[in-house]
């Protein structure tokens, strides 16, 4: 058994179990990597990869097992790499956060501006996605951190750190018949909605609102983007229903936004990163820079 073998298997995952792209990232024929995927069962007694014919079609029983074990292995190989790296005191490295559209626009541009004053040398790559392909990319070692909030509360491999609360608010022309008297659920279900897609940007604490109050709100349009939902807001779809750090009265001078902080519950964006993961010093900084941040934002 050597790592090449063990980083050939987690490979088949990564490729959905397409042979010939895990050869090809192991720089080695399909036929080699083949060859050492055949030498491991036979090492170790067993078929670890589910076969149909010519094709992978997942990890047996032991395969899975085997791979707990490859995830550790891959991890540690990681982590001291990042070590020696930080011992170094290296200030070249990358950093890859995984968030949303809105977590993207609306509040990592101070913190981002801040860990570049620091740490000029660190390549960013940002990837937009959904919650749920955030925690994919964390596990995946495609992302060293996660910023979002929905999803993370229900996976135990990571470290899940309170960023900053929020709340929602309605968003309408100005000339909207919202505007006129107080806004209550009731009212707001009365109109077309326009607000976020499942799974994003407190869109459960929405549902368990006008749940919990007998009421069926009529989403004629919903995105992952607030700036999608205010571009339909204008064209006179329905009422947005979007994060408050989304409106912003200099850009949006044409809508108005109402609270909803009174009826739809405050959500919580969250960090998450694995909890095996080795922080080097600049990400450490990165977190506590989001979180000086947040303190700014809820005052």
């Amino acid at each position: 058994m050597n790592f090449s073998q063990l980083e050939l298997l987690r490979l088949l995952e990564e490729t959905d179990f397409n042979l010939s792209k895990a050869a090809e990232k192991m720089s080695v024929v399909q036929s080699a990597a083949s060859r050492q995927i055949q030498l491991l069962e036979e090492e170790l007694g067993s078929p670890l990869l589910l076969r149909h014919g010519k094709k992978i079609g997942g990890y047996t029983p032991l395969g899975v097992k085997l791979m707990e074990e490859v995830e550790s292995i891959d991890l540690a190989r990681r982590n001291m790499q990042t070590i020696a790296d930080d011992y170094r005191d290296n200030r070249n490295g990358t950093l890859h956060i995984a968030t949303t559209h809105t977590q993207a626009k609306y509040f990592l541009p101070t913190p981002i501006r801040n860990f570049r004053l620091k740490y000029p040398g660190i390549k960013i790559y940002m990837v937009q996605s959904s919650p749920g392909e955030i925690i994919d990319l964390l596990h995946h070692h495609q992302a060293d951190l996660a910023i979002c909030t929905e999803k993370l509360d229900a996976d135990e491999k990571l470290v899940i750190t309170p960023c900053y609360d929020w709340h929602h608010v309605a968003v309408v022309p100005r000339n909207h018949p919202l505007l006129e008297g107080d806004i209550t659920l009731e009212r707001l279900a009365s109109f077309p909605a326009l607000t976020y897609s499942p799974g994003y940007t407190g869109r459960s604490n929405i549902e368990k609102a006008f749940n919990s109050a007998g009421l069926e709100l009529d989403i004629t349009l919903s995105a992952a983007d607030s700036d999608v939902i205010k571009t339909y807001v204008r064209l006179g779809l329905g009422v947005g229903i979007i994060a408050s750090t989304s409106y912003e009265p200099d850009n949006d001078n044409d809508l108005q936004a109402l609270d909803l902080s009174h009826l739809i519950p405050r959500s919580r964006t969250k960090i998450a990163y694995l909890k095996q993961l080795y922080l080097p010093s600049y990400l450490r900084y990165f977190i506590g820079e989001l979180l000086s941040h947040k303190m700014q934002t809820r005052n």
